[in-house]
C-alpha cells in the first residue's frame, strides 16, 4: 500500500527526521488559510497523487507555459492561487501513464534553501531477504537514469538483521554521499531514524529523492515515497488509516474486499486461474499465442462460489476485455466449485465475450457436468497450450 507525500513527511516528522512544515489542503477555499499558516518567504505547492515525476508532468488541457505538478511561490496569496489551479485537474506523468491521475489534494510547504541534491532508499532485498540502503550523490533525478549510465554513482548494501543498525552503517553512506563534519552525525541519526520507521513500521519501500543538504549546511528529506506491505496491515491500523482509495485501481480494489489476488493489465483477454505460478504461466502462454493478458487474478486454493461470481464480475467489467480464459488445476480449490462459480456469474452478469474453460484435478468431471448442463456458452479446452489457442483465436479471428 502507498500513501502521499504529505502523509509520508507527517510520518518522518513523528520519528524527528528533518522535514520541511507544510499543510494538507483538501478544498480550494481552504487554500489561503493553510498557506499563511507557513512561514514563507517561499512556499511550495505540490500536487498530491501516487506517482512520481510530478514535477516534470503536465495537466491535461494545460495552458501555454503552464507549469507541473510541483510549484514555487513567493506569496501567500500565489500559493493558494496555484493551489487552486491543480485541485480537480488531471496531472500526466511519466508513472502515470497517458491517462493520468486526478488531483484532489495539495501539499503546501515551506520552500528550502538547496545547496546539494542527494538520493536516499531502504528497500527489501529479494536475493538477500535483507533491508538494503541505495544512495548517490545524484539525487533529484530518475534513479534507474543513473543506474543504467554511471551504476558507479550508487552505493547498496543491506543490513544484517542479527546484528541490526549501527553507526557504521550511517557514515558509511556519509562518505558515500560526500557529506562533512556535522553533517557525517546528521546522517547516522537520520540512518537510524529511517532504519527504525522501516522495521516498525513493516515498510516495503521508503525513497528520499531528493535529500538535500540546505544553504545552512543541514540535511533534509525534501520528498519521500513509502510503500507498506500489505500483508502486514492488520497491525498497522494507524498507516491502513491513511488509504487513499481513490488512488487505486476500482477492480482492484473490488478484488481485495474479497480477498482476490488481482492486478490490472493492458491486454485483452481476462484470465482466471488458482495459484499464483498458474497464473503466470497463464499469462505467459497468452503472449506466447500473441495476445496480451488484460489482468492477472488468483482465486486462491479455497475460494467459494462467491469469490469466483465475484472475479468474474470483476474481469467482465473491464471494457478492454474481449475473451475471457478461466484455467484451474483442481488440488485444494475444487474444479466443481469454479464452474459453479462460472455459471452464477454469467447468469448475473451476462457473458458477451468468448469463455474458454479448462478444467483439470480435483472434481473436475463433477465441474465439466456443471457446465456442459448449464446454458453457458462455453469452448472447452484439453490442456493449457489448447485454451490459450482457442481463447486467442476466439478473440482475434
Amino acid at each position: 500500500m502507498n500513501i502521499h507525500e504529505y502523509q509520508a513527511k507527517q510520518l518522518l516528522k513523528e520519528y524527528g527526521a528533518p522535514v520541511s512544515d507544510g499543510r494538507a489542503v483538501y478544498r480550494a477555499e481552504e487554500a489561503k488559510s493553510q498557506a499563511s499558516e507557513l512561514d514563507g518567504p517561499l512556499w511550495v505547492v505540490k500536487a498530491q497523487i501516487h506517482a512520481g515525476g510530478r514535477g516534470k508532468g503536465h495537466f491535461k488541457e494545460a495552458e501555454a507555459g503552464e507549469k507541473g505538478g510541483v510549484r514555487l511561490t513567493k506569496s501567500v496569496e500565489e500559493a493558494a492561487e496555484e493551489a487552486q489551479k491543480m485541485l480537480g485537474r488531471t496531472l500526466v506523468t511519466h508513472q502515470t501513464g497517458p491517462a493520468g491521475k486526478q488531483v484532489n489534494r495539495i501539499y503546501i510547504e515551506d520552500g528550502s534553501g538547496i545547496e546539494t541534491e542527494l538520493y536516499l532508499a531502504l528497500l527489501v532485498d529479494r536475493v538477500t531477504s535483507r533491508v538494503s540502503f541505495v544512495c548517490s550523490t545524484e539525487g533529484g533525478m530518475d534513479i534507474e537514469e543513473v543506474a543504467a549510465n554511471t551504476p558507479e554513482k550508487i552505493l547498496s548494501f543491506s543490513v544484517d538483521p542479527a546484528s541490526g543498525i549501527s553507526g557504521f552503517h550511517g557514515r558509511r553512506v556519509a562518505f558515500a554521499l560526500g557529506l562533512k563534519g556535522a553533517q557525517v552525525k546528521q546522517c547516522v541519526k537520520l540512518i537510524n531514524t529511517l532504519y527504525k520507521m522501516f522495521i516498525e513500521r513493516d515498510m516495503e519501500m521508503l525513497e528520499i529523492n531528493p535529500l538535500i543538504v540546505t544553504d545552512k549546511g543541514d540535511l533534509k528529506c525534501l520528498d519521500a515515497k513509502m510503500g507498506f506491505d500489505s500483508n502486514a496491515l492488520y497491525r498497522q491500523p494507524a498507516i491502513l488509516a491513511l488509504r487513499d482509495e481513490t488512488e487505486e485501481d476500482p477492480k482492484e480494489l473490488a478484488a481485495s474486499k474479497f480477498d482476490l489476488n488481482y492486478i490490472a493489465l493492458d491486454g485483452e483477454i481476462g484470465c482466471m486461474v488458482n495459484g499464483a505460478g498458474l497464473a503466470m504461466a497463464t499469462m505467459d502462454i497468452i503472449k506466447l499465442y500473441g495476445a496480451e493478458p488484460a489482468n492477472f487474478l488468483d482465486v486462491g486454493g479455497g475460494a467459494t462460489t462467491e469469490k469466483v461470481t465475484e472475479a468474474f464480475k470483476i474481469i467482465t467489467s473491464d471494457p478492454q476485455v474481449k475473451g475471457i480464459l478461466v484455467n484451474i488445476f483442481g488440488g485444494i480449490m475444487r474444479c466443481d466449485v469454479i464452474a459453479e462459480g462460472v455459471v452464477t456469474a454469467v447468469k448475473q452478469v451476462g457473458l458477451k465475450v468468448p469463455l474458454v474453460v479448462r478444467l483439470e484435478g480435483t472434481n473436475v468431471e463433477k465441474g465439466k457436468e456443471i457446465l456442459n448442463n448449464s446454458d453457458v456458452d462455453v469452448i472447452a479446452a484439453d490442456d493449457l497450450a489448447d485454451a490459450a489457442a482457442k481463447i486467442v483465436k476466439a478473440v482475434k479471428g
